[in-house]
């Protein structure tokens, strides 16, 4: 990992999380100083009509919090959403500083990208807090949703580096953008976090339960031959046979291509920031 809480489901501690505003810096291609207006969903405002579920509208600032909203999501039962053909299937990615050890820091640089289709957007931020298993979402939480927020229109389906059920309070970071930003998301990681389950054969689409006390939360999915597969998490809206769904219909290679993107223009964008400070 090249700083923890890139992938998986990590994240963070107590104290007084450093929850930054992230700055708008880029929108496609364009350059911007200040936060775009084009935001086009706000917070609070339901998309799918499920407002009665009470969503989140900001992100907890305390390890604490964090667990006890996770819990008041893991109980909730949004209805389902269904994959179609020709969703629109966006994609998000955080990336740090490089050279960084260890779990981090709250207040660690951060670059932060959102995909769909040709449209990309990014921020640039700092982490709310350490990496952590299972509190992933006060380190790149508000990054994320800050880069989904900054598309000009949202996607129909969010994939997301982070786990969803596949966790120890059922409500992954994956879960929890979806929750927030009000969008069916999937979960893709390289590894489980706490769910348990053998390999499937070596061939494109070939997958295997993961279950977590008995129950399906996720997939190993192969998505390239003779590759390692991933672990495809159900998340906000979705379950695990849906999650595959979308996964397979992305891939050309190992990583969904929204993801692929998603995290190219993060590493871009640091990228262009270490050129300007040379």
């Amino acid at each position: 990992m090249p700083c923890p809480g890139a992938s998986g489901d990590g994240s963070d501690q107590a104290g007084r999380p450093h929850h930054a505003q992230p700055r708008l810096v880029g929108l496609g291609k364009r350059e911007a100083a200040e936060p775009a207006p084009c935001l086009s969903h706000q917070p609070g405002v339901p998309r799918c009509g499920i407002n009665h579920l009470a969503l989140p509208v900001q992100w907890p600032r305390t390890r604490d919090e964090l667990i006890d909203e996770q819990r008041r999501l893991a109980a909730l039962d949004p209805p389902l959403w269904r994959f179609d053909p020709g969703a629109r299937i966006g994609g998000c990615f955080v990336c740090f500083a490089r050279g960084c050890t260890g779990p981090g820091h709250a207040g660690d640089a951060a670059w932060a990208a959102a995909t769909v289709g040709r449209e990309a957007a990014f921020v640039q931020g700092r982490a709310g807090a350490p990496y952590e298993p299972g509190l992933l979402a006060l380190r790149e939480g508000a990054l994320l949703e800050a880069a989904v927020r900054a598309l000009p229109a949202p996607p129909d389906v969010l994939l997301v580096d982070s786990t969803g059920r596949d966790h120890p309070r059922q409500a992954g970071l994956a879960l929890h953008l979806g929750a927030i930003a009000d969008l069916p998301t999937v979960g893709v990681t390289h590894r489980a976090l706490v769910a348990e389950g053998e390999w499937p054969p070596d061939e494109r689409g070939a997958r295997s339960p993961l279950l977590l006390d008995g129950e399906l939360v996720s997939y190993w999915l192969r998505t390239r031959e003779g590759t390692r597969p991933l672990a495809v998490h159900a998340a906000w809206r979705t379950d695990a046979d849906t999650a595959v769904e979308v996964v397979l219909s992305v891939c050309r290679a190992r990583t969904p291509e929204p993801l692929r993107r998603a995290r190219r223009r993060a590493r871009e964008a640091r990228a262009g920031v270490n050129q300007l400070s040379r």
